[in-house]
């Protein structure tokens, strides 16, 4: 039987938030990984320029990326056990969270061209 989708039942800003701090979880420059756990802390970032920001090479929308500054998001990603969060600090994604498959990487990140 295959992988179920979103078997968390996120909701689509919760995924679309997801999706982003895996992506700031692979960038050494905005998190640390603890090889022991898995878990990867982010406490830098990225805010938006006008209406995108970026993630290493990757272009964000900022209107895809809400969730990064609401709290009710952070506190139900921990409620999942994705992450454990001092909103609006910094966060901490397990690894449940790395490997969760949110659908969303190709539909939010983009290649940059600047």
């Amino acid at each position: 039987m295959p992988a179920k989708t979103n078997p968390l039942k996120l909701n689509p800003l919760q995924l679309r938030t997801l999706t982003l701090l895996q992506e700031m979880a692979r960038h050494p420059e905005l998190s640390t990984r603890n090889a022991d756990s898995g878990e990867v802390f982010i406490a830098n970032i990225p805010q938006p320029h006008g209406n995108h920001f970026h993630i290493g090479r990757r272009v964000v929308m900022a209107a895809d990326a809400t969730g990064l500054a609401n709290q009710a998001v952070w506190v139900a990603l921990e409620r999942k056990g994705l992450i454990k969060q001092s909103f609006p600090f910094a966060l901490t994604l397990t690894a449940d969270a790395l490997a969760y498959d949110t659908g969303l990487a190709d539909v939010i990140l983009h290649g940059s061209d600047h």
